[in-house]
Order: structure tokens, then C-alpha cells, then sequence
């Protein structure tokens, strides 16, 4: 418990850390709190997955980060968080890391880049549209297209794109015979292990004849443009030239009633490939986006109509129209705008001026003593040079001086009861296309804004914050005839400013603002249900959350809590990916109870809440004493016994062969206990599998002739073959009526062999209503529902039939990477060689560490020979130990390698313990040399880990690590130790008041060390 108890907080701030490139890096911070915080680390807004390169270590209260192998991108910031159930509190970490300069230029060399950028292109419906490029990188960089930051294949069917590449760095991107969706930003990312670039383009793509309507529906980020429109007034409706205003007679109109002056929302969700084009209606006219109608598509996928400020006018039937090539949908909503309880005796008109004219705008309200206030949309206005304001009875006067572009807008006049009357202002002019007020985009994404004017080849310019914007790879600046558009591609906060218009004497200026994406953990499941149909089993299911588009779930978690106990614990079940139901048996639970489960939904940001399922369940573990392995000399016979928590009736099997009672085979049973005798055992009984059924219970053993070659019992006890458990005919059998679900399980003797189910000989893969579930030894199939149907199933083969149709399947087992050593472990310095060996040499073989796929470079390599293939790493260091993968297309093997890193000890008289003796006053000077140059050693005092103080300092220098103490004191005496994960050694110190010295380490570079510097380049 933290004396100090309550919120966390710091004792000791990270402090900023400065690393070579290729070394480990370790951020540490002290915390104290009661309740213990949890501690998080995070970077770049995110949280730190603790896998691969990155590792946690704690001491008492002290937190370490590790990241290993740190290159030039790991620099930065790193935030440090600790939350307990009082408070929560943070800190902030510099990690800097120097490389050396022929590193860094490999890099800029090396690393992709644009010779030849992407150009923006006009195509009219029904055209092709080509993108090109030109990159250098070496290695060839990896190109990956997108539109609006998400990928073509998400978004587009495969038949209307495609991706090339040419000889000379050319890669392009062809849109076939283009759509108005298909008109947006168009981004090109090229990656390889030295870096990344990209760089954007735009497409705008034309309505043509007969076709202007869809010139609204072009896909764009924060704006909808449209092309050809000429100098037709944006927000006004425009009479649809199609004859469809009876296209709501068989649609179900919904209702919708808004308060004049407020908002009204209408959103539609519509999915398809190819992506749906939308268009919006209003009583059978075509709607387009302006400054009171806003028409996008949000982030979360749903196309959305707003209308501002409605007004008596905006009452009617709205229809939202989606079409593609396969077909086409509708919805309606009708809205009603309702009267607010005090009207005005005249409300406000709307007006049309040129710029620089005067603009005058007048109401008249229902009594002389109410009194008014004038907004621009959301601004209040302020009477004064710009804006005058004029009372006199009942009449309100609003003037406009000098007005420009960026007047035009809604103007709305409110009463102090709520009451507005509203009025749209359009100025007149050059531009006639102007800019939003302002855009919010998060960072990442993309802004994107559009003006026309009134002439083509005008002199134009774009300002942010007063600066002029010349074209980048990121920064897209593009005319086409009279529209002319700026796009930032892949947003940061610094990108957020006053993004300015300017042709002429004319502007028009929006407020862009890039916010920081906001990362959430997954809403809860929904609909949660238990079936306890089955006897000792549990099936329990749920629904993923509405807005998992929004925030997806990586998984679900399990847990279950014992009834009856007092104990309020929860504890986990079981993890799935992807299942939306899961069946507990009675043998999964530590003993007989009743059970509660709950689930929540994870993902990297965290977790929901939990669900908690309707009821209870009781489950029986019914196994009291399981199956043992029988080793028995030729000849005799074997006994094996199971002892149950019920009395049941069971059956044995042999290798899968159900067991009748004769001269060979004798099964008894005394209440709990059941028992098989073997008589006779032979040789070709070694390696038998024993398994005992019973419904719920499984459990086997296998049985080992005494006296065979000791390296085929060897083989068959730590390299068994990979068996199915027999079923009864029970679980063999399934008869299931329409719409139940249908649990299907089978179980092994490896709880790590893979394992595929196939219906009718074709494999099935996890899909919606089909999951596929794992879990120690037991492998299930959940169907969510099935027709009448009857249901046959082998040991790996499952049979739909109807009627049933018996089948007897025989295991096979198939594996494309053969067997060898799993479990590498060697001194630092020493050779590490890994060997797997395929069935088809001509297949490719990738390598992979901690996940991370691995190429040829300096300090290993990868061999192929015949049907070996090989990684080998000369000399290993620490830094190679972890999990090695080697992969086929459909199968994998892994090795676990432990670079041990040993002391080297300087002592021949003692070799664990070396004795020091000082005398007071005198530098203590402690050395241990290490195995490898790059490991982290700790020293310890008496047990008590040292951590730097004044007047003490611990150096690395090579391989040689050194704890220095300027001044020894009675206090310093004791027993010292330098430790590594693997090794540590031992320093006894003697601190005398007499002035002899009697220490000095015996080895050469001892000299060098006697003079120490307080501030050590390197810690170790």
C-alpha cells in the first residue's frame, strides 16, 4: 500500500533520454498512489501495444518503457499515464536518438520520393480517368491508392480500377468509365523500410448532357462540387428534369416536425458496390448543396441532408434517391416547419446586392417595447462601421456597408421569446461559388474547398493566414475553366488556420479547424441471451453494438462468476474475435456452482462496459480424477480409471473404436468410478489412445509398451500424434428444428494442432452465422440457425444431409513445414541458426520475428536449399531473442530463441564473490564485463536495487559495466551485485577507517577507470 495513498502522482518525472540509433531505449518514472495506479504509455495520442519492440518492466514504483532497436522515427514524445479509482495524472517523456550520419543519409537516399506527382484531371461521365506518377526507392517502394482516405477496394467494385506498374518508377491508377461518385481527393502512398511519401490528386468529374443533376452528387471530403452548373445560384431548388413526383407513392413517408429558425437533419444509410450515387429532393425538385442546404456524407457513413434555419417555405416531402448498377432505393421524410407562438408583423425578405453595395434589411415585431438582436448565422452582430441598426416603433433596421463575399448568408432577427425571422443574403459578383465559413476535419483527413467564378483564366490566389499557397505533394492546387479548388491532403493541427479566396478586388475566407481524432473503446453488446436447453452447458449469444462502423470491436471478452460464494470476483472465460455466441460446457468450470456471465466488447483503446447475461446457470465438473497414461511391460495388462463428481454411464474407445465388454476388454463401474482393463497388452498397442465419454465428459490417455525402442517411446511421448477424441452417438448425431442454433464441437490431444471443418467436402471459413471457435483442446462450430435438417459429423468431416447420411472419415494429417527443433537457446556472441524443411521446395518461405516480416541484411541471413530453408545470424546479441515464424501460404512453425547474456568474472581466487576492502574516504570502484556490448545490467546493494544519486554513477563502456562511489562511507558497505537476465555476480565491500587500500580489480584496463567523470556519456 502507497503510505502516501490517494490520486496517483509523480515522485520521480521521466526524464528526457538520448540513445543511439540500433540501441534500446528506457523511459522510467516514479509513481505513488492508493489504490496502485494501472499505467499506460502512449505516443502520438495512442496507446502503446505492448508487443514486438515494445516491453514494460516494473520495480516497486518505479516504470520502465523499453523499446529495443530504436531507430530515427522513435524520437518524440511519449506521455506517461496512471489512473486509479481517486484520480489520474500524466507526464511527458523526450526520447531523442542520434544516428550516425551514413545512416541517416542511407535513409534520405533510400527512402521514397516523388519525381513525378499525381496530376489533377477533369473527366466527363462515362471517361476514363488516368492517374501517373513517377517514384524512386530503393527498395521499390510499395504504392497504395486511396480515395478520401479510404482504400479503392473498400469503396469501388475490383472491375472499375486498376493499379499499374511500368518499368522507369511509373505507377498509375485507372478509373474505367467514371461516375459522379467518383469524383474526390485521390491520394498515392509509397512505402519501404527507409520511409514513406504520398502525394494527392483531384478528379472532377462532369455531369454532361442531359445529366446536370448530377452534378451535385461528386464525392468530396468537405465540400460537393458540381460542375457545369454555370451561374445558377447555389441552395436554391432546381426543377428535376426527370418526371418523378409520384416516386414517394409506394415509399413509406416518415414524419418530422421542426421549430421555425432550427435546424432540421436528415440522415440515410445506404450500402452497395458500386457505391450508391445519392441525390436529395425536395417535393420533386432536385436539391443543392448551399449555404442553408448541406449535403456530405459523414464519417460514419451516413448520407446527410441539412437544412439551416428553416423557414415556412422548407415545409414538404424530402426524398433521398440511391442508385447503382444493380438497382435503386428511396426513403422519404415529410417535414413540417412549425410557427413559433409570437409572430412577427413582418418578417424579413431575403435579398440579392453586388458587392460593395449597401444591403438593408428590415421586420416589423409584434409591440414597439420588444426589443431584437441581429445574427449572421451564429454570429451576434454589433452595431458600428460595418452594420447599423435602426428602432423606431414596431420597425427593425438592419444596414450592410459595404458589403462582400463573405456577407453573404443567413441573417436572422430574434425576439427575446425565441422568436426569428430569417432572411438569406446572396451578394452578387465575381465569385459565385464561395467558401463554407468554416470546415472541420480530423487530422488525418482531408479538407477540401471549392470556388467558382465568373470567368475563366482569372487571376486567382489562396492565402492561409495571410501566407500565399504554392502547390506540394500535400497541398493540391487546381483549376478547372471557372471552379477552382484547394485540397490539404492527410491534415495536421498545423494546417488549421483562415484559408482565404482572393480574385481581384474580391474574397471570400473559411475558418479551417483540424481536430484531434478521437480514439475510442467499443460501445457494449446488445441483445445478450443464454439457451440452457442442453444438460451442464450454457449457449450464450449477443449483437454487436449499432455503432460498430463507428468504434469496431476487436474481440469480446468472457468472464463468469460463481454463484452463492460471497466472493464478488469475476474471472475470464475465454476471448473470440469475431463470434457473436460461445457454448460453456460443465467441464470448462473449476467445480460444481451456479454461474453468472458477462461480456464486454475490446479494441485497442480500451474496453465497454459490461453486459451481464439474464440468469443463472449450474454447470457440473464431473471429472474428480482424470485419465492417466499407462506405461505396461508386453504381456500384462493395463488398468485405467477415471473418478467422476455423478454417478453416469459411460463408454470407452480404443483409437477411436468404441470398446464392447469380452475376453480382451473388461469395463467396470462402482458408483463415481469407472474403470477398463486391457488384457494382454501387444506391441502394436503402443501409442493407443484411451478416451472415456460420456455426454459432457470427455477425457483420454494414451497407453506405452514397456520394452519397444526407447527412441519410439521417446517419439511418442513428447511428439504424440495429433489425435480426434471418439464421440457418442449422442453428439455424432444432431437433429435440430428450423431457426435453433447448431453447436458442433470435436476434441484433440494437442491443444495447439489446427484443425478445419468442411461441409460436404468444401472447408468452411468464419462468416456472418458461422463461427469457428477454439479453446485449449476443444474446437467448436456455431451455426446461429439452420433449416429442418439432419446433421452427421466425423471426426473431421461434417456431413448436412437429410435425410441422414452416415459417412466414416478418417484423419489425415497434413503439414507443408515438417518438424524440427522448437526451442533455440545460446550464449550472446554464439551462432543462431534456425532450420524448418517444406514439403514443396518450389513454395515460398517467409520468416517472420515477433510478427514482423524479416529480409536479407547485414548481421543475418536467409537460405534456401532444396527443401531446407535456413535464418542464420552469425554473432547474436540480446536483442535476437523472441519469436521466430517460419511461414508457407498455409502453414507455420515457430521457434522460441533466448540469447543468454553472462557476466565475466575478474576474480581467480572466488568466482562468485569478490571481496573489497577501502578505506573511508576512498573511491569504491565495482567492474563486471558482459557477453554482449548491448545488454542492460542492474547493481543491487544488499537485495535493494541502486538507483543514481549524488556522488554515485554506474558507466557502460563496451562490454565493460562500472558502479563508481566518490566518497565511501561506513553506509557503503555490503554486499553488491551486477545482474542481467541471465547472470549476476557478486562484489563484497569493506569499508575500514585506517588508511590502507586494499582493492583494486585485476584486469587490464583497470587504470584507465581510476579517475572517473561525474557525468557518464552512456548509462548502464
Amino acid at each position: 500500500m502507497d503510505v502516501f495513498g490517494g490520486a496517483p502522482r509523480f515522485f520521480a518525472y521521466p526524464r528526457p533520454v538520448v540513445v543511439q540509433s540500433g540501441t534500446d531505449a528506457v523511459l522510467k518514472c516514479q509513481i505513488g498512489g492508493d489504490p496502485r495506479p494501472a499505467v499506460i504509455w502512449e505516443r502520438n495520442n495512442e496507446k502503446i501495444d505492448l508487443q514486438g519492440r515494445y516491453r514494460v518492466f516494473e520495480d516497486g514504483n518505479v516504470y520502465n518503457l523499453i523499446i529495443s532497436a530504436v531507430t530515427m522515427e522513435d524520437s518524440g514524445q511519449y506521455i506517461c499515464k496512471a489512473k486509479n479509482s481517486i484520480g489520474e495524472t500524466y507526464a511527458a517523456a523526450t526520447l531523442k536518438v542520434e544516428g550516425e550520419a551514413q545512416e541517416m543519409e542511407l535513409r534520405e537516399e533510400n527512402k521514397p520520393r516523388f519525381l513525378i506527382k499525381p496530376l489533377s484531371t477533369r473527366a466527363g461521365r462515362g471517361e476514363d480517368a488516368v492517374f501517373s506518377c513517377k517514384l524512386w526507392g530503393n527498395p521499390r517502394p510499395e504504392v497504395v491508392w486511396e480515395k478520401d482516405g479510404r482504400k479503392l477496394n473498400e469503396i469501388f467494385e475490383s472491375t472499375h480500377f486498376s493499379v499499374g506498374y511500368q518499368d522507369g518508377g511509373w505507377f498509375q491508377l485507372k478509373i474505367f468509365k467514371t461516375r459522379a461518385p467518383d469524383g474526390g481527393v485521390y491520394t498515392c502512398k509509397a512505402r519501404n523500410e527507409f520511409g514513406e511519401s504520398l502525394a494527392g490528386a483531384v478528379l472532377l468529374v462532369d455531369a454532361g448532357p442531359g445529366h446536370e443533376e448530377e452534378g451535385n452528387r461528386n464525392g468530396y471530403t468537405n465540400s460537393h462540387w458540381k460542375a457545369n452548373q454555370g451561374k445558377q445560384k447555389s441552395g436554391r431548388q432546381v426543377p428535376n428534369r426527370l418526371k418523378d413526383d409520384s416516386i414517394t407513392k409506394s415509399t413509406k413517408v416518415k414524419m418530422f416536425a421542426v421549430t421555425e429558425g432550427k435546424h432540421a437533419k436528415f440522415r440515410c444509410f445506404v450500402t452497395g458496390k458500386p457505391k450508391p450515387e445519392i441525390i436529395w429532393r425536395k417535393d420533386g425538385r432536385l436539391i443543392l448543396s448551399g449555404r442553408r442546404y448541406l449535403l456530405y456524407e459523414d464519417r460514419e457513413g451516413y448520407f446527410t441532408l441539412k437544412v439551416l434555419y428553416c423557414k415556412q417555405k422548407d415545409n414538404g416531402v424530402y426524398v433521398c434517391a440511391a442508385s447503382n448498377t444493380a438497382g435503386q432505393t428511396l426513403s422519404a421524410v415529410h417535414l413540417s416547419v412549425k410557427e413559433p407562438p409570437v409572430r412577427f408583423k413582418q418578417p424579413l425578405i431575403d435579398l440579392e446586392v453586388w458587392e460593395r453595395d449597401l444591403a438593408v434589411l428590415e421586420c416589423e415585431v409584434p409591440e414597439d417595447s420588444v426589443s431584437i438582436t441581429w445574427y449572421l448565422e451564429d454570429r451576434r452582430l454589433q452595431p458600428g462601421a460595418k452594420y447599423g441598426m435602426e428602432e423606431w416603433g414596431t420597425k427593425r433596421r438592419l444596414t450592410i456597408r459595404d458589403i462582400g463575399v463573405d456577407d453573404d448568408g443567413i441573417y436572422l432577427c430574434e425576439m427575446p421569446d425565441g422568436g426569428r425571422s430569417i432572411a438569406e443574403v446572396a451578394v452578387k459578383g465575381t465569385i459565385l461559388r464561395k467558401l463554407p465559413r468554416k470546415v472541420d476535419v480530423l487530422e488525418g483527413e482531408n479538407a477540401a474547398f471549392c470556388v467558382e467564378v465568373e470567368k475563366e483564366e482569372m487571376d486567382i490566389h489562396w492565402y492561409k493566414d495571410g501566407t500565399e499557397l504554392r502547390e506540394t505533394h500535400q497541398t493540391i492546387l487546381k483549376s478547372f475553366g471557372r471552379t477552382h479548388i484547394l485540397v490539404f491532403v492527410n491534415t495536421m493541427p498545423q494546417d488549421a488556420g483562415l484559408v482565404t479566396f482572393l480574385v481581384g478586388r474580391s474574397k471570400t475566407s473559411s475558418q479551417l479547424r483540424v481536430k484531434a481524432a478521437r480514439h475510442c473503446p467499443p460501445s457494449c453488446p446488445v441483445g445478450v441471451q443464454i439457451n440452457t436447453e442442453h444438460a451442464n452447458a450454457a449457449l450464450l449469444s449477443w449483437v454487436p453494438a449499432q455503432d460498430t462502423r463507428k468504434n469496431p470491436p476487436s474481440g469480446y471478452v468472457l468472464e463468469r462468476q460463481e454463484v452463492g460464494t460471497g466472493s464478488q470476483e469475476w474471472l475470464q472465460c475465454l476471448t473470440t474475435d469475431s463470434a457473436t455466441s460461445v457454448e460453456i460446457l460443465g467441464d470448462s468450470v473449476p467445480c460444481e456452482a451456479d454461474y453468472r456471465f458477462r461480456i464486454c466488447s475490446v479494441n485497442k483503446y480500451g474496453k465497454s462496459n459490461n453486459v451481464e447475461f439474464p440468469r443463472a446457470v449450474h454447470l457440473v465438473t464431473r471429472i474428480q480424477a482424470p485419465l492417466q497414461d499407462a506405461l505396461v511391460p508386453e504381456g500384462q495388462d493395463a488398468i485405467f480409471s477415471i473418478e467422476l463428481s455423478a454417478s453416469v454411464i459411460g463408454t470407452w474407445f480404443l483409437n477411436g473404436t468404441q470398446l464392447q465388454e469380452d475376453e480382451r476388454f473388461s469395463m467396470r463401474r462402482s458408483r463415481t468410478h469407472q474403470s477398463l482393463r486391457i488384457r494382454g497388452v501387444r506391441d502394436t498397442d503402443n501409442g493407443a489412445e484411451i478416451t472415456f465419454i460420456a455426454y459432457g465428459i470427455r477425457d483420454s490417455a494414451a497407453l506405452y509398451i514397456q520394452g519397444m525402442c526407447l527412441s519410439m517411446y521417446l517419439g511418442w511421448l513428447f511428439s504424440p500424434l495429433v489425435k480426434f477424441s471418439p464421440m457418442s452417438e449422442m453428439d455424432r448425431n444432431k437433429f435440430v428444428e428450423i431457426g435453433n442454433p447448431i453447436v458442433l464441437y470435436c476434441e484433440l490431444s494437442d491443444p495447439a494442432a489446427p484443425v478445419h471443418w468442411y461441409k460436404n467436402g468444401v472447408e468452411l471459413q468464419t462468416m456472418e452465422g458461422l463461427h469457428i471457435q477454439s479453446e485449449g483442446t476443444m474446437r467448436r462450430i456455431v451455426i446461429q440457425s439452420l433449416h429442418f435438417c439432419k446433421v452427421s459429423i466425423t471426426t473431421v468431416l461434417i456431413l448436412f444431409s437429410c435425410p441422414e447420411f452416415p459417412m466414416l472419415a478418417i484423419p489425415v494429417t497434413y503439414s507443408t513445414i515438417f518438424d524440427v527443433e522448437r526451442t533455440k537457446s545460446l550464449e550472446a556472441g554464439k551462432a543462431l541458426e534456425l532450420e524448418c524443411e517444406v514439403a514443396d521446395s518450389t513454395g515460398p518461405v517467409y520468416w517472420y520475428k515477433d510478427g514482423v516480416r524479416l529480409l536479407p541484411q547485414n548481421g543475418w541471413d536467409i537460405q534456401s536449399t532444396g527443401t531446407l530453408r535456413r535464418l542464420i545470424i552469425p554473432s547474436a546479441e540480446l536483442l535476437h531473442s523472441g519469436l521466430y515464424s517460419c511461414e508457407t501460404s498455409d502453414d507455420n512453425f515457430h521457434f522460441t530463441v533466448d540469447i543468454k547474456v553472462h557476466l565475466i568474472s575478474y576474480s581467480s581466487t572466488n568466482p562468485l564473490i569478490h571481496i573489497a576492502s577501502v578505506e573511508a574516504g576512498e573511491p569504491i570502484i565495482l567492474r563486471c564485463e558482459v557477453s554482449d556490448p548491448n545488454a542492460q545490467v542492474t547493481w543491487y546493494k544488499n537485495g535493494i536495487k541502486l538507483h543514481e544519486a549524488a556522488g554515485q554513477d554506474t558507466l557502460a563502456e563496451g562490454s565493460i559495466r562500472t558502479l563508481a562511489v566518490q566518497s565511501a562511507m561506513q553506509s557503503h558497505a555490503g554486499i553488491y551485485s551486477c545482474k542481467t537476465k541471465d547472470d549476476a555476480v557478486q562484489f563484497h565491500v569493506d569499508v575500514k577507517g585506517d588508511k590502507s587500500y586494499n582493492f583494486k580489480p585485476d584486469f587490464p584496463l583497470a587504470d584507465k577507470f581510476w579517475s572517473l567523470p561525474r557525468k557518464p556519456q552512456t548509462r548502464g
